[in-house]
C-alpha cells in the first residue's frame, strides 16, 4: 500500500511538468520568426509605396520652382532679333521679311499668257499668269527693256510642253526651271532666279 501511494504522484507529475514545459517552449520560438520576416519586407514595400511620393515631391518643390526662376530671368525671345537685325544689315531687312515688299521690288509679271499644247492639234491650250523673281530689283527695268524678245522666249517655251508633260508629277518645277534658264540665256546674264505661278489652266 504505501509503494503504491509513493509511485502514484510521480506518474501524475510527469504529464503536467511534460505539458507545463513542452508547450512554452514551442510558442516563443515561432513568434520571432514571425516577427523577423515582416521586419525584413518592411524597408522594400515601404520604398515601393514612397518613390513616387518623394518623386512628385521633389519635382513639385525643386525641379519646378528653378526652372520658373531661370524663365523668368532670360531675356524675351523678341529682343535678341530686334538687336540683330541691324547688325545682319539690310538685306534680312529686305529680304527676311519675306512677305510681298521683297517680291514686289524684284519682280516682273507675265499676265495671261495663252498657248496651244504640243501634239494636240490646237485643241488643248494652257493659260498662265506668273512672277518672274529677279536676283536683284534690276528686273523689271531689264525685262521691260527685252519685253518683246522675252514674251517670245516664253511662248516657246510653254508651247513646246505636251499634255503628258503637264501631267507628271513636279511637272511645274520643272517648267519653272526651263524659263529661268531660257530667260538668263536670252539675257546673257543671271537675272531670272525663280518663277512662281499664280494661274495655271488647261484646257
Amino acid at each position: 500500500m504505501a509503494a503504491a501511494k509513493t509511485e502514484a504522484p510521480p506518474a501524475a507529475a510527469k504529464p503536467e511538468a511534460a505539458a507545463k514545459g513542452d508547450a512554452p517552449a514551442a510558442a516563443p520560438i515561432a513568434a520571432p520568426a514571425k516577427k523577423s520576416a515582416l521586419a525584413a519586407w518592411l524597408p522594400v514595400i515601404a520604398s515601393i509605396l514612397l518613390a513616387p511620393v518623394a518623386t512628385w515631391a521633389a519635382v513639385e518643390f525643386v525641379v519646378l520652382p528653378r526652372l520658373q526662376k531661370k524663365i523668368a530671368t532670360m531675356p524675351p525671345p523678341e529682343a535678341a532679333p530686334a538687336e540683330g537685325g541691324e547688325s545682319h544689315g539690310g538685306k534680312e531687312g529686305k529680304e527676311g521679311k519675306g512677305g510681298k515688299e521683297g517680291k514686289e521690288g524684284a519682280t516682273y509679271e507675265f499676265q495671261n499668257v495663252v498657248v496651244n499644247l504640243a501634239g494636240t492639234m490646237g485643241t488643248r491650250y494652257l493659260k498662265t499668269t506668273f512672277l518672274v523673281a529677279g536676283v536683284d530689283s534690276s528686273i523689271k527695268t531689264t525685262f521691260d527693256a527685252a519685253k518683246p524678245r522675252l514674251t517670245d522666249v516664253t511662248l516657246n517655251v510653254l508651247s513646246s510642253l505636251t499634255l503628258a508633260d503637264l501631267e507628271e508629277p513636279g511637272a511645274k518645277n520643272v517648267i519653272r526651271e526651263k524659263l529661268v534658264a531660257a530667260y538668263n540665256q536670252a539675257l546673257g546674264k543671271k537675272v531670272a532666279e525663280q518663277v512662281y505661278f499664280s494661274d495655271f489652266v488647261i484646257q
